[in-house]
């Protein structure tokens, strides 16, 4: 798989709500920047993915205008905009916001090893 793929691989995955299936996508030494905060490792990672999990009710997340900035043989990184939407009190409400993923090829395999989600200014 290209790191193409596995971008594709994480926004699907997203949106099954279960860990276990975007965990197998993120380098053990992953660090993710939200804007509520930031998370180094699988289980802090775990624990934010969740936590918005439980929080949102139907949330879904998107990406649009991927566009590769480096890519070689070993690392790669992509910008773009993310989207969400969610129902908040039986109301839908959305967002969008720019980001960045860096992965690293790990024992022949693309895994995500840094995330920074921000919100438009």
């Amino acid at each position: 798989m290209q790191p193409e793929d596995i971008i594709k691989q994480y926004e699907a995955k997203i949106n099954l709500h279960h860990f276990n299936e975007v965990e197998p996508l993120l380098s053990d030494e992953c660090v993710i920047w939200f804007a509520d905060g930031s998370y180094s490792g699988k289980t802090e990672i775990q624990a934010a993915f969740e936590k918005t999990w439980q929080t949102l009710n139907n949330d879904m997340y998107w990406l649009e205008h991927v566009v590769w900035i480096a890519k070689g043989d070993n690392v790669a990184t992509c910008i773009y905009q993310f989207n969400w939407e969610t129902e908040i009190d039986s109301k839908t409400i959305a967002g969008k916001g720019r980001g960045t993923t860096v992965l690293r090829k790990e024992n022949e395999e693309w895994k995500i090893i840094h995330e920074h989600l921000s919100p438009f200014a």
